[in-house]
């Protein structure tokens, strides 16, 4: 297409936003979404490894993947020392994302809750902060005087839903339409009232809603129960952020392209397998004292002298191992990292639930899904159950597996596709986009203002 008459770019970002429900046969009844559908193009969006929030959004943004940017999760190991470690907020990217280059090409951007842009870096526009934002009292906007002037125009600025794990659902369901409401409301009053070329939002509420609520909306969850009194709340929920995004559409013309674009999708929780305790169960971590309850493993005395792997948890497991002549008191010896290191892996690809049927767990070495491997990364990534199960790293259970999560009440795990819907002004519209990359959207938004595409991006332009 010719991007010439392309003036303004508009990205919606949600978190979480799942295929199923806006595309799918379980679609839900989301007219303008649907409207955008049929005006471009739409499809599943692949997303990186491991696919979770970070590092998803900033290598959707950088166009390049995680070994690149350096960063596999919310936290990292800062060093090969046992217990140093680093959240990857926006100190952490040192990759230009895509309003890095609008900003030197002198387009203005806008920026409301895109995960790790606190703490703020100035661009050629205006920034709100997103999650990763300690709290309100911290400088959550730039230019700085956009916090006092959001605080009078809109109201407290909502960073993200707090104790989303709770049993307590009836407040909780308040709490996230109140971050989506928020959010939207912010992102309207930017759009209408300041000049910009580039405008970026994300609302995270749809993450949460999945995380808290999914198991009363999925029959195929090992948890659901017919009849419950929040059957229709991902629909309603869904139908809610739908109708906010047919405002922001109503507000822009004919020369802004939009896409609508999520990080990953979710899925039905089977269950935890809890990583260490199997690593306990197998020989290959060892404590000095057995835990008499469940503990974090960051809260055990780990014998190292005796340790060949230990993990972190999350919605995929982080397996370290124990290299002598890496880690202070490594036992692996160098020279046999690799044939251990494929031997885990057998035995962790070898892993039964408690009816011996294999979980179909999926591990990767890093190097074989990432061009460059920088910063510390896992010795593996383990998907349990294909993501069907989420990693628990805390010890000092009967069993490796458990219905229960060490964080709080969970129901759904990442999965691997997100959703892309983009109306670029084209005239294509209504037709499938197969094989979309979290990766492309960055060089897509470049060729939609017309600006070449730097040779290191890995994604390639859907236009």
């Amino acid at each position: 297409m010719s991007t010439g008459s392309i003036e303004r770019v508009l990205v919606i970002g949600l978190d979480c936003a799942t295929p199923q429900f806006v595309f799918g046969e379980n679609r839900f009844d989301l007219p303008n979404l649907q409207r955008l559908c049929e005006a471009g193009c739409w499809g599943k969006l692949e997303s990186c490894h491991p696919p979770i929030t970070v590092p998803a959004w900033s290598s959707m943004m950088s166009g390049k993947d995680p070994g690149t940017l350096g960063f596999y999760g919310f936290r990292n190991r800062k060093d090969h020392s046992y217990d140093a470690m680093m959240t990857a907020n926006a100190r952490a990217v040192k990759e230009p994302r895509v309003w890095d280059i609008l900003s030197s090409a002198g387009k203005k951007v806008a920026l409301i809750g895109v995960p790790q842009t606190y703490p703020i870096k100035p661009v050629n526009g205006w920034v709100l902060s997103g999650f990763l934002t300690p709290d309100t009292s911290a400088d959550y906007a730039f230019p700085k005087t956009l916090k006092t002037e959001i605080e009078e125009q809109v109201g407290d600025y909502v960073l993200d839903v707090k104790d989303f794990r709770t049993d307590d659902k009836e407040p909780l369901l308040k709490r996230v339409h109140a971050l989506m409401e928020n959010r939207f409301d912010v992102t309207r009053y930017l759009l209408t009232s300041k000049p910009w070329d580039f405008l970026m939002m994300v609302e995270m509420g749809v993450d949460r809603m999945h995380h808290a609520f999914w198991r009363f909306t999925d029959p195929a969850h090992p948890f659901y129960e017919t009849g419950n009194p929040y059957e229709s709340v991902l629909a309603d929920f869904y139908k809610a952020v739908d109708a906010r995004i047919g405002e922001l559409l109503d507000l822009v013309g004919e020369e802004t392209a939009v896409l609508v674009v999520s990080d990953h999708g979710a899925r039905a929780m089977a269950g935890g397998v809890c990583i260490n305790q199997w690593l306990i169960q197998e020989g290959l971590l060892a404590l000095q004292e057995t835990p008499d309850t469940v503990k974090r493993i960051e809260d055990c005395c780990i014998d190292w002298s005796r340790t060949k792997a230990w993990s972190s948890g999350g919605y995929y497991a982080r397996i370290f191992i124990n290299v002598a002549g890496r880690e202070p008191e490594g036992v692996v010896p160098a020279e046999e990292y690799e044939a251990f290191r494929d031997e885990l892996i057998a035995r962790l690809e070898a892993m039964t639930d408690d009816k011996g049927n294999l979980l179909g767990n999926r591990i990767h070495k890093p190097e074989d899904l990432y061009g460059k491997v920088n910063g510390v990364a896992p010795d593996l990534i383990a998907y349990f159950g294909d993501l069907g199960w989420r990693s628990v790293g805390s010890v000092g259970y009967d069993s490796f597996l458990t219905l229960e999560n060490d964080t709080g009440p969970d129901d759904a795990n990442h999965d691997y596709h997100g959703i892309f819907i983009m109306d670029d002004r084209s005239g294509r519209g209504g037709h499938e986009c197969e094989g979309a990359h979290l990766m492309d959207v960055a060089p897509t938004v470049l060729r939609l203002f017309g600006l070449d595409v730097p040779a290191d991006i890995h994604g390639h332009s859907l236009v």
